[in-house]
């Protein structure tokens, strides 16, 4: 019999629902009466609805997110109309900064806020034994981590081979970044470290290989940072994958030596630069020595095998499109694999919200509700940056355009990649559905009739590139120039196999 069902609308089936798994791990006697369910936000909120009533549950418990918060609110609204004797409770990030709601809040008859593992237990047990509490919103109540039970033994042997595992060494973050939610947290709190690493033991002898921190925090305390990379080191094989976000200027010498023995391809640092602006970084509340963040990521690079995942937001308080654009060059010129061009989100709850009336941070009412325009940068503009960030995907962060994208860059990677932007909309009419080929016709005419490249060289990049994609047949582009290079490239094969002296 299933009185109780936890269930989440996951972004890809490639996530996995860590907070419900932490609730049903302390739901005590209650576990037995309790089911799991996770689906995906592209599923029709009218199947899911069918799913759920299925389980003829008495209590449904929704982790809302601002990913899910549209999706779920459709659910919830169906679920009320068909089967109003249904209980729904909300948690979550979404829902845990009253009265900034949104509006399922209004439709689910209990909403608790904060790390609920504790409340949500107790909330059921009253409502299966017919109590109702009339107070609506709950907050949750504080409970030291080694009283929490473990959620790892509850992902399933389908998520450990097919899915990401989350993890968590320690929860919580001291530092004060407005942006972030983090913000209102007082202090990081570890997890014991020996019973962590026991449990991660576990993991990986079931057969775990993807470990997703989700540390704010991972090298705040370097001893402990050293003692789980240590843990992986012991342990390393040939499809071991690390996540860990870091705080860039916070790199001392002992953790550098346990990074340098990782391979290629275990180790991704999130790095959360965010802007290089001391006058933005000051105002949002965010400390971050620029000169040691800028040292630390070179030496990444230089020194260690660390896939480089680094962080930039546009529409800062204060910041202006060439002020992003500064911190975008310097960033480049750090050589990061990866960099995240992220627009401002209006996160219920964070402080970044009181700047909204002096800096006119206008934001999109549905979510993920990303900043529109502020004071200092335009709509129009802003969408742009949208753009830029949707293009760089594509074309920077896909390691496609290896060849090509230091001519797109040249001397003045950000000026010249938003006007190459620019114009790959003005010809795509879109920043979506652009087949690969099509992408590398339209990067050549961006090339050469708007960024004055030479005709041979944009061939010569591109058809470099094109041959490492597996596109098949011959591009359109190529003139003499990918003539040139296809016979450099069969003779060189050729010599390699004996062929020619």
């Amino acid at each position: 019999m299933t009185n109780i069902v936890l269930t989440t609308l996951n972004a890809r089936f490639i996530h996995t629902a860590f907070g419900l798994r932490y609730l049903y791990a302390n739901l005590g006697e209650l576990q037995a009466v309790t089911e799991l369910l996770e689906f995906g936000i592209k599923d029709r909120p009218v199947d899911i609805a069918e799913a759920l009533l299925r389980r003829q549950a008495k209590i449904i418990g929704f982790g809302v997110y601002i990913w899910n918060v549209a999706e779920i609110s459709r659910i919830a609204a169906i679920l009320k109309q068909v089967a109003p004797e249904l209980i729904l409770v909300l948690g979550g990030p979404e829902v845990s900064h009253p009265p900034d709601l949104p509006e399922v809040a209004g439709i689910a008859d209990y909403v608790i806020t904060g790390n609920a593992e504790i409340s949500f237990r107790r909330l059921c047990g009253q409502l299966l034994a017919g109590e109702r509490p009339e107070q609506k919103i709950i907050s949750a109540e504080t409970v030291a981590l080694a009283e929490l039970a473990s959620p790892y033994p509850y992902y399933t042997d389908v998520d450990l081979r097919q899915r990401i595992i989350y993890v968590e060494a320690s929860r919580g973050c001291p530092f004060k970044c407005e942006f972030c939610l983090s913000a209102l947290d007082t202090t990081a709190k570890p997890f014991a470290l020996d019973r962590f690493l026991r449990q991660m033991a576990v993991l990986y002898e079931r057969g775990a290989r993807s470990f997703k921190f989700i540390d704010r925090t991972f090298n705040l305390k370097i001893d402990s940072s050293i003692a789980i990379l240590e843990f992986f080191l012991e342990r390393m094989c040939d499809d071991l994958y690390l996540h860990f976000e870091v705080i860039p200027d916070n790199l001392p010498d002992r953790l550098k030596q346990a990074i340098s023995r990782f391979p290629p391809g275990v180790l991704q640092f999130e790095v959360g630069v965010q802007s290089f602006d001391p006058a933005v970084q000051q105002r949002i509340s965010r400390k971050q020595d620029n000169e040691k963040t800028m040292a630390n990521l070179s030496w990444l690079r230089q020194h260690s095998h660390t896939h480089i995942h680094a962080d930039l937001i546009a529409g800062l308080p204060g910041d202006t499109l060439e002020g992003f654009g500064r911190s975008f060059d310097k960033l480049i010129a750090l050589n990061p694999q990866e960099i995240q061009v992220g627009i401002l989100k209006r996160l219920r709850g964070a402080p970044i919200n009181r700047h909204s009336r002096e800096y006119q941070l206008c934001y999109d009412p549905e979510p993920p509700y990303s900043v529109l325009s502020t004071r200092d940068i335009s709509f129009m503009d802003m969408q742009r940056l949208n753009r830029f960030g949707r293009f760089w995907d594509l074309i920077g962060n896909s390691g496609r355009f290896a060849a090509s994208l230091p001519v797109i860059l040249d001397d003045q990677p950000f000026a010249r990649f938003l006007q190459f932007s620019d114009t790959l909309y003005s010809l795509a009419g879109s920043t979506w559905q652009i087949g690969l080929k099509r992408l590398f016709e339209l990067t050549y005419r961006s090339l050469t009739e708007y960024l004055s490249v030479p005709f041979a060289q944009a061939e010569q990049v591109l058809y470099q590139d094109y041959l490492r994609s597996g596109e098949k047949g011959r591009p359109d582009f190529l003139g003499r120039a990918g003539e040139s290079v296809v016979k450099r490239g069969v003779a060189n094969k050729r010599q390699r196999q004996g062929l020619v002296s």
